[in-house]
């Protein structure tokens, strides 16, 4: 990787300002390679050199990638003075690094939600040309059934005027108390599912994301809890 200065390198991480990253590095409390800097231009390969910060090891990376079990009553945005927002659920290094919701879900969704500060690949992964499938999880009022997804798979035009491409419906329960589906789209147009679902009579009551191309909401996550992505999801992810 291409060399950068030290102090820039160190502020990236989000734990402390270049002005911090500064006076560490005065006070011979930044070492790179076993040797105290010199100097917060120093350039260096963080991919390569060791860096200490006060005695413990620097984990360097270039972009940010989180996933993100986002709970009902959140905002997917960075900053809202209508309530409480996605970047409010993570500690203050994250809140630093300028990391953004890839996409949005509906405040009363919960489920998968990818946080990032890599804006290339996050507008790949929200491109139409790319055709990222996602998938929710919906309990709804009334009995959906085979007609149900035979109309999802042809495509629909609401009473709205909203068009909708061709989508994934299989039903997973049915009765007099309502239906459990699984929902794939292609898009991510307003309140599409909740739509899509009401235009067949069957409103939904609870909404949740469980993937996102080949990402799937890792299980262990309770509402409101975050991960870094690993190596391999995030190779996946770029390959996808």
């Amino acid at each position: 990787m291409e060399k950068a200065r030290l102090d820039k390198i160190i502020a990236a991480g989000g734990r402390y300002s270049r002005r911090e990253v500064r006076q560490l590095i005065r006070q011979g409390r930044v070492l790179v390679d076993g040797v105290p800097a010199r100097a917060p231009e120093d350039k260096v390969d963080p991919e390569s050199a060791e860096i200490l910060v006060n005695g413990e090891r620097l984990c360097y990376r270039r972009f940010t990638w989180l996933m993100l079990h986002k709970p009902a009553g959140v905002l997917s945005a960075t900053e809202d003075g209508r309530g409480e927002t996605v970047l409010d659920l993570l500690a203050p290094e994250l809140r630093r690094q300028g990391l953004f919701p890839v996409g949005r879900l509906d405040k009363d969704t919960e489920g998968l939600l990818l946080l990032t500060n890599e804006g290339g690949l996050a507008h790949d992964l929200l491109s139409p040309r790319h055709h990222v499938d996602k998938v929710y999880y919906a309990r709804t009022d009334g009995t959906l059934d085979e007609e149900d997804s035979r109309a999802f798979a042809a495509g629909m035009t609401l009473g709205d005027g909203l068009v909708c491409q061709p989508a994934g419906l299989e039903v997973l329960s049915a009765g007099p108390a309502g239906s459990e589906v699984l929902v794939t789209l292609r898009e991510g147009k307003f309140h599409q599912v909740k739509r899509m679902l009401a235009a067949r009579g069957a409103p939904v009551r609870y909404l949740k994301r469980v993937k996102m191309g080949n990402l799937t909401l890792d299980p262990a996550l309770a509402p409101g809890e975050y991960r870094y992505l690993t190596e391999t999801e995030l190779e996946e992810l770029r390959n996808f």
